[in-house]
């Protein structure tokens, strides 16, 4: 089979497409033949050896997937072959064929596309464990969005207002911000122009209940500083490639908290619960309140380039890379 293979760490660019042979699932795993894979930061951060995360060389980078179920390992029940599932892989999503734990493999509504389901395990698992799990965000709070064009911030503006709250979406362009209030934003925040803190002040009564912050730098202090009394923060990850340093005397004064969400890790350790969490995210978009935007779909064998759109920021939404498989 085709897979984009990382032999040596470094920029997108060190990619190659080469033929390796067809991965074999082991017990409770599934064989999935890849349609579409989707694209996250996280992976440019491995191919580059700047991950918690550092498999040994060469591996295949792309950690979902989404696509027709193939074979089925010893012990698995409830997948059938020849369903239509996403998959979150970990590593080996950039391929035509993965192997996954079969407790992290789901059926998908029969609506939902290949590109669609390929972007959305990684980005709306990720925002549905920050937003429900780690800061219990309730109907009628305030919440803000930071970076929230993006992949994963753009899911955290739809789920908020699944949820019932008042969503502040903060992004860098008018570009940007209006793709922001298309899904769903009550207010956007240019911070390319506008200072945080004075403009979240303006829009609110004593500051916001949530911050939702995939991106850290520079705006991380003032995102802290906007927390009203009781308010939640949670660190999503570092996009701008900057892991800023807060001050705790504002979590004091506000009786403020600070959360750490990841997702990949706590749903491998709590399988049922992110199971829920799945479902409840595909009843949220068969009933039409999420609209993954796939802002961009690439070839397999483009996706050097896909990654270097995502690693410099410069993709609305979601980025994928469609398999020859479809």
């Amino acid at each position: 089979m085709k897979a984009q293979l990382c032999r040596t760490l470094g920029a997108p660019d060190t990619l190659r497409h080469e033929d390796i042979d067809d991965p074999v699932p082991g017990p409770g795993e599934v064989l999935v033949e890849v349609h579409a894979s989707g694209v996250n930061f996280p992976d440019g951060l491995i191919v580059a050896g700047n991950y918690q995360t550092k498999p040994p060389l060469p591996f295949v980078p792309g950690s979902e997937a989404a696509g027709v179920v193939r074979t089925v390992g010893e012990g698995v029940t409830g997948i059938a072959v020849g369903s239509r599932v996403l998959a979150f892989c970990g590593m080996g999503g950039y391929a035509e064929q993965v192997v996954v734990s079969a407790q992290m493999v789901f059926p998908i509504p029969d609506a939902m596309s290949y590109t669609d389901a390929a972007g959305f395990a990684v980005t709306y698992g990720t925002s549905c464990h920050g937003l429900v799990d780690r800061a219990d965000l309730r109907a009628g709070e305030t919440l803000l969005v930071l970076g929230a064009s993006g992949g994963v911030g753009l899911t955290a503006v739809e789920i908020g207002k699944a949820l019932g709250a008042r969503v502040i979406a903060a992004a860098s362009s008018p570009e940007k911000l209006e793709l922001c209030r298309s899904h769903g934003a009550d207010e956007t925040i240019d911070y390319s122009g506008e200072d945080l803190k004075e403009r979240v002040a303006t829009l609110t009564d004593g500051g916001v209940d949530v911050v939702y912050d995939p991106v850290g730098g520079d705006h991380a202090q003032a995102a802290v500083r906007s927390l009203a009394w009781g308010g939640r923060y949670l660190t999503v990850g570092y996009a701008s490639g900057d892991i800023p340093r807060v001050g705790l005397n504002r979590l004091l004064v506000c009786s403020g908290s600070v959360h750490g969400v990841l997702w990949g890790a706590w749903a491998k350790r709590n399988p049922e619960r992110n199971g829920d969490n799945m479902n409840r995210l595909f009843g949220w978009y068969e009933r039409g309140a999420l609209h993954p935007h796939v802002s961009a779909a690439y070839p397999l064998s483009d996706a050097a380039a896909a990654l270097d759109v995502v690693m410099g920021r410069r993709a609305l939404g979601k980025v994928v890379l469609t398999s020859v498989a479809d």
